[in-house]
């Protein structure tokens, strides 16, 4: 971002967890297994015990597999887990009316400043816009609201799509280039009408900061999943790395593909999670902010690793956003692992960037013959 002191005004159901498993995926000779780069043999982890716990918070589920050292209790473990998820809810919830996102979408104009922590993921988010030309747009709230995937509830299923007036009155208000952000002041300035919307990054934001509080605890080995977007760090007792499945669309007739999540991180970003159909027709809730309307790009899913949550939940919209054709091109230039899931008139067709296959590969070579 510049350093001056305003700036830009130029310019996923989740995957199937493997936990418990008595025999790792990995050992199935029908799975397409990737393996991250990894230096040296990984620490051990502090203790012998693997505690599960889960939950509900944004409106999806939550579960945590953690192995802590001796004498750290569920109880506490429960308590920073849930603490976490209480303060990205109260700064990022667009459906809580006191949160800290829903009073700046209700400011009338004027610089507003904000907390540090609001403002660390606003300005990660409009650093991404910067970096995908506004494929990561934090400003869409009026479109997300108008199109029925925002606090206001889904369109009524007798009422007609939103008119060309209504999606140009909506975009007028929205856009990651109106966006001022004064930081010295650590304000943002409210045009009148914008509403932000972090959706596509809040959550795997969350499990960055559930995974940094559980390792602070000293529970260093740890699985962190929340609606579907997942971390894992160190291994489990057996020296197994968590392993994980990649969600695969509906009809897809691929192996399965599994992912040992040894500090990194897994984001799917797929249209069928959360759309409705009209006339036959199926409208995601990804918002491309360039056109005011739900992508339309025959990409049924993204899939993301990254060693970032929040960047994996991002670049996996902003792939979406591009689309089958330009998001791989993008995903390759910048060195992300990234599979893409197209629908075709031939049925699904798979892309996968170097680094996806890379890890296959590594894959390949480590798993049981």
């Amino acid at each position: 971002m510049s350093d001056t002191p305003f700036s830009r005004g130029s310019r996923a159901a989740p995957p199937v967890l493997t936990l418990g498993d008595p025999v790792p995926l990995a050992d199935r000779v029908d799975n397409r297994v990737l393996i991250p780069p990894v230096e040296g043999p990984p620490p051990r982890p502090p203790g012998d015990h693997i505690q599960a716990l889960d939950g509900r918070t944004m409106g999806t589920t939550w579960s945590v597999r953690a192995i802590g050292p001796r004498g750290l209790t569920e109880a506490a473990l429960r308590e920073a887990i849930e603490r976490e998820l209480a303060t990205v809810v109260a700064l990022f919830s667009p459906w809580e009316p006191s949160s800290e996102i829903s009073r700046f979408n209700a400011a009338p104009p004027g610089m507003w400043a904000v907390s540090q922590p609001f403002w660390d993921l606003v300005d990660a988010a409009m650093d991404l816009g910067d970096e995908t030309n506004g494929a990561v747009d934090p400003t869409l709230g009026a479109l997300v609201d108008l199109w029925g995937f925002g606090p206001p509830g889904p369109r009524g299923a007798l009422l007609p799509l939103p008119s060309d007036e209504e999606v140009e009155a909506a975009l007028k208000v929205s856009g990651w280039g109106r966006l001022r952000m004064n930081r010295e002041a650590r304000g943002l300035m409210q045009p009148g009408g914008m509403k932000l919307d972090l959706s596509g990054i809040a959550k795997g934001h969350a499990v960055d900061r559930v995974s940094d509080a559980l390792t602070a605890l000293g529970a260093t080995s740890h699985l962190v999943e929340i609606g579907g977007e997942l971390k894992g760090r160190g291994v489990k007792p057996d020296a197994q790395p968590w392993w994980v499945e990649i969600e695969r669309v509906e009809g897809d007739a691929s192996p399965r593909t599994v992912a040992a999540l040894f500090d990194l991180a897994m984001a799917t970003s797929g249209d069928y999670r959360r759309a409705f159909r009209h006339e036959g027709r199926l409208y995601p809730h990804t918002i491309d902010g360039s056109t005011g309307r739900p992508v339309s790009n025959n990409l049924a899913s993204v899939t993301v690793l990254h060693a970032s949550a929040m960047k994996a939940d991002a670049y996996a919209s902003a792939l979406t956003v591009m689309g089958p054709f330009e998001g791989p091109e993008y995903a390759e230039a910048v060195g992300l692992a990234a599979l893409f899931v197209e629908r075709t008139p031939r049925g699904l067709v798979e892309r996968m960037t170097p680094a996806f296959k890379a890890m296959m590969e590594d894959g390949a070579e480590a798993a049981p013959g």
